[in-house]
Parts: structure tokens; sequence; C-alpha cells
């Protein structure tokens, strides 16, 4: 739970210093962060019921422990298949650390799937998640393409290594934006807190 709180807080700072510099106002992208925020403020991500059963539910810590765990193995694994690309060596690494990351991620989706049915009362493609669950099906789609390529070896080497990039480029942006998520859910806590603190409704 450490290693999450770092990730998130790294993150935050991250986003944080995108959003201060000089190329924000050019895009119009302090004024759309003005207009979103005031909307979140409306639509909290969780209501109250809701993030009562996440925090009561073991299925959050569970996706707790199983995203850096999945995280932790795309990096090795995407070390194996670059290292393969590079110098031709070293295939049989790759593909089993690929295999393993995909049962990884077949794990992670479906306890994160059971998880969403427990906080919003549907398995897949909550309003609050729906273009991270979009997002998801594809990562989970080109897993499962590649292994089948590798169970009927109907791909090249070069191949399935190619595919594996293409399946770990749509996980980086999964990732990313349940990052994000997350991200947006604990500045609305904390802004939740200091308004209820200065005496004031959520809604203010």
């Amino acid at each position: 739970m450490i290693l999450i709180m770092n990730v998130g807080n790294i993150i935050d700072r991250s986003i944080a210093h995108l959003e201060g510099g000089p190329w924000a106002a050019h895009t119009g992208a302090c004024s759309r962060h003005n207009a979103k925020a005031s909307a979140k403020r409306r639509n909290p991500l969780y209501t109250a019921e809701q993030k009562q059963r996440r925090d009561a539910t073991p299925w959050t810590l569970i996706q707790g422990i199983l995203a850096p765990l999945q995280f932790f193995v795309f990096l090795v694994s995407l070390g194996l298949v670059i290292n393969f690309m590079i110098n031709g060596t070293g295939f049989e690494a790759a593909t089993i650390s690929i295999i393993i990351k995909t049962f990884v991620l077949y794990t992670i989706m479906v306890t994160g799937a059971i998880w969403e049915r427990v906080v919003f009362g549907q398995y897949l493609f909550a309003p609050a998640f729906f273009w991270e669950d979009a997002v998801s099906m594809i990562v989970i789609a080109l897993h499962t393409v590649y292994l089948y390529a590798v169970i009927t070896n109907t791909l090249t080497a070069d191949q399935q290594m190619i595919l594996a990039l293409t399946a770990y480029g749509f996980y980086v942006v999964n990732a990313a934006q349940f990052l994000l998520k997350l991200r947006s859910a604990r500045l609305q806590a904390n802004a939740s807190a200091e308004r209820s603190n200065m005496g004031l409704s959520p809604a203010e």
C-alpha cells in the first residue's frame, strides 16, 4: 500500500507541474481544469454509500496488491521483449514473461469486475469507470490474441513480440487512466474534507 501511495504522489506532482506550465494557458487547460473541477464537486466519483462499500470490501485491498504486481511483471517482461527485438536472443524467456503478464491481467480484471459489482452494483462499465473498462477490453483482447498466436504458432517470433508490444502500449494507457481516476477521487475526498472543516456543505 505504501508503494501505491508513493506512485500516486508522484503522479500528483507531475500533473500539477504540467498544469502549472506556461503552455497550459495557451491550450486553455486552466479554464477547462477549473470547469471540470467545479463539475466534479457536483458529481463526485463515489457517492457516500459507494465509498463506504469501497472501503469495507476486501476486494479493494486485493486490487491494491495486484495493480503494482502487474506493473512489476510488465516492466520485467518489457525488458525481455526489448532485449529479444534488439539482440534476437531470449525468445523463450520473453514468451514466458508475456504469458505470466497475461494471466496476471486476467486475474486483476476478474477481481476488478467483482470489486466494481460490490461498489457500483454492476460487473463492468459502471459510469464512473466506463472508459477505463472500455480500454481494458482492448488490452484483454490483444493479450488473448497473443496467447492464441503462441498456441497455434500462426505468427513469427518477431510478429508475436510486436503484438505483445502493442498490447503493452494499450496497457500503459489503461494504467494511466486508472491512476488519473484514482488521483481525481483522492483530490475530491481532500476537497470535501476541507469544506467540511470550514463548515461548508459538500456541494458548495
